[in-house]
């Protein structure tokens, strides 16, 4: 990604601070960005220049009397969330990595492991306060402004800032949450790739079975010359019940595996996805979305990724094709017109990333690798259009609006006609916009 050139960084101690900020923009033809977490991958910040708002100090969480419910400030972010909640007997869906904010990932969906069960993020907003691009505050809900709640569920980066968001929230029924990781050879693909299928086709993982993530890449502890799979897999609930659905990946003879069962919060550092693992470099990326495995675009895009792997032994080292795939029960239960997400009915997301070290020669070539690893994943789709879910978008020119917004024709436009109601100067364009400047 091109990062943005922040001139200005403003921290608002409070929420009524967010519109005077903005007006003051407005006044001085002064660009802003807002950010919870600084989570952006997509080339289209590369775009900004001006001021930026940074949420951090608004991070205040409150849970409703009834228990149905609870308030998240805009700056609020899934390290905390996932805590505070469990710790007073409640969950909610969220995004899976600890890097994250919360309300950044919601806006575009969102997917995480309680999905299975309770769907995205942005299926269990409530209501939303937020400041739009003239500096006035409005609520956002199901009764109030009730066009701009579909959008802002999906296509929300394009329309306001949220200062405050009220979720769902559940009780924390499950106590446990049973994590199981594999570490596997080369030769194992085709068997893996194959009980994944066999596992998650069109949609069907158990809905406890949160999400299996995977990634290919060079460990070189276990071999400097073959990149490894290593698939990590998540289940609300003890090892008796997990493991029962794990028989097939057990048959499969692994270099090594770990396995354990811990409370939901402590299911992020067993996967990788804690604050440990963020990174915060230049990354070239590239993301697709799909219903299934294609096991022989799989073996090529191993060989792919050795190929490359010798031929550019800098970019080797962060190197990884990740894989992915998450219960779906409760997000296919949600109607795919009801808000704006349009992905209803892809059920992996696969992509590729690496850093791309500075002051090296190395982009163009790494944006290459992305291309052609992109282009291999869609040659096993052959009859799916590209999807792109927006959270992983990067930004390259040859990924379309649509695959990212939805090929139904009435999507955009009444996307761009509620750009035109709520954001008509287009202030909101840095985050993959639905309009350029």
């Amino acid at each position: 990604m091109a990062p943005p050139d922040i001139r200005v960084v403003v921290q608002p101690a409070s929420e009524v601070d967010i519109p005077k900020i903005v007006k003051y923009c407005n006044r001085n033809s002064i660009n802003f960005l807002v950010v919870n977490r600084g989570h952006g991958l997509t080339k289209s910040l590369g775009a900004f220049k001006g001021m930026q708002i940074d949420m951090k100090q608004l991070r205040s969480m409150d849970i409703s009397r009834d228990g149905k419910s609870a308030w998240f400030q805009g700056g609020a972010y899934s390290y905390e969330v996932i805590p505070f909640l469990w710790d007073r007997g409640y969950v909610t869906s969220t995004g899976s990595n600890q890097c994250v904010g919360l309300t950044g990932p919601a806006l575009g969906g969102g997917h995480g492991r309680y999905e299975g069960l309770y769907g995205l993020a942005g299926d269990n907003i409530i209501e939303m306060k937020v400041v739009l691009a003239d500096g006035s505050s409005i609520t956002v809900s199901e009764k109030s402004n009730k066009d701009l709640f579909w959008a802002m569920r999906g296509a929300g980066h394009n329309f306001g800032i949220v200062t405050n968001l009220k979720l769902r929230i559940y009780p924390a029924k499950i106590k446990t949450w049973h994590y199981h990781n594999y570490y596997w050879g080369q030769d194992k693909l085709e068997r893996v790739f194959s009980e994944l299928n066999k596992l998650q086709d069109d949609g069907k993982t158990p809905p406890l079975l949160g999400v299996v993530f995977g990634q290919i890449y060079i460990d070189p502890s276990i071999n400097r010359d073959e990149a490894i799979l290593w698939f990590t897999f998540a289940y609300a609930g003890p090892a008796s019940e997990a493991e029962r659905l794990l028989r097939p990946f057990n048959a499969i003879d692994a270099i090594k595996d770990e396995m354990g069962d811990v409370p939901y919060p402590e299911i992020p550092v067993r996967q990788n996805t804690d604050l440990s693992n963020c990174i915060s470099a230049r990354f070239s990326l590239v993301s697709v979305m799909l219903q299934t495995w294609n096991i022989t675009a799989e073996r090529a895009l191993y060989n792919h990724f050795m190929r490359n792997v010798a031929l550019y032994p800098d970019l080797a080292v962060t190197a990884r094709l990740y894989y992915e795939g998450y219960a779906h029960k409760g997000v296919q239960a949600v109607d795919s017109a009801s808000t704006a997400y349009p992905h209803r009915d892809e059920y992996h997301i696969a992509f590729f990333a690496t850093v791309v070290p500075e002051g090296s020669n190395l982009l163009d070539p790494a944006e290459k690798w992305a291309r052609e690893a992109r282009d291999m994943w869609y040659k096993g789709a052959p009859t799916r259009k590209p999807a792109t879910y927006i959270n992983y978008a990067s930004g390259n020119k040859y990924e379309i609006l649509k695959s990212i917004y939805g090929y139904e024709s009435w999507r955009l436009a009444r996307l761009r006609k509620l750009k035109a109601k709520y954001d008509p100067n287009n202030r909101f364009r840095f985050y993959v916009p639905i309009q350029s400047d």
